[in-house]
């Protein structure tokens, strides 16, 4: 069985979607070699951490706890699916929310 070519950047991708503190990293670990399939991956998780962490913040003072069900879903979901993007080398955007990241996470380079 034949193993697919590594793609510059995609440990630096990986490393992006592991946490919020793991896309800081991966922001600086790409400001040199400056990929373009690291980029991608990183304004994508970047984009999840941060919708995640100011939907929380708002959930916790709406006090809703099925809110977070429906938070956690949403989030699992949409990661595992950039995630699996990443894992095929494919630069497929999180449905809906993917091409604004593109847009607004342009300070990642």
């Amino acid at each position: 069985m034949e193993k697919a070519p590594e793609i510059p950047g995609k440990t630096t991708a990986i490393i992006a979607y592991l946490t919020v503190v793991g896309a800081l990293i991966a922001i600086s670990m790409n400001s040199e070699p400056n990929d373009k399939f690291a980029r991608f991956h990183t304004r994508q998780a970047f984009g999840l951490h941060i919708i995640f962490i100011g939907f929380a913040i708002l959930n916790a003072q709406w006090g809703n706890e099925y809110g977070f069900y429906g938070l956690y879903i949403f989030y699992i979901v949409l990661w595992f699916y950039a995630f699996l993007g990443l894992l095929a080398n494919k630069e497929q955007a999180v449905p809906v929310l993917g091409p604004y990241f593109q847009k607004w996470f342009t300070f990642i380079k």
